[in-house]
């Protein structure tokens, strides 16, 4: 019997999730709508939650074990339209790398899953 390879091994495993999350953070971060969300974070540990919530999410063998999105977010004032747009960076530089598009799809209906916790008021909003 054949075992169906998991998301993440489809995809090259933990160095192309790195790649990924690499090119992600350069479109991001030249964004001038996103990028003040950044200011005040240190890249080099956002990157490594990244890439551990993403290999996550494509089934890696590794658990995210970061801290809870909604806690992670909070207070920043992700709006509905930028939330969208750092989606649509992901899904056009997992589709410009090769990957499939049950792939992807799984991908956005994770998104859409968590945006409920990650889409908020700022933390001086009443």
């Amino acid at each position: 019997m054949e075992t169906q390879l998991s998301y993440y091994d489809q995809v090259g495993g933990a160095s192309v999730v790195r790649d990924v999350v690499e090119r992600f953070y350069v479109v991001v971060l030249d964004d001038i709508d996103l990028k003040p969300y950044f200011a005040d974070v240190e890249m080099p540990k956002l990157k490594r939650h990244m890439v551990m919530l993403l290999c996550s999410v494509l089934g890696g063998p590794d658990p995210y074990e970061g801290r809870d999105l909604g806690e992670a977010h909070r207070g920043m004032g992700i709006t509905p339209e930028h939330y969208a747009k750092v989606g649509e960076i992901l899904v056009t530089i997992l589709r410009d790398g090769g990957v499939g598009e049950e792939i992807l799809q799984h991908v956005v209906e994770t998104l859409n899953g968590v945006m409920p916790s990650i889409v908020g008021e700022p933390a001086d909003a009443k």
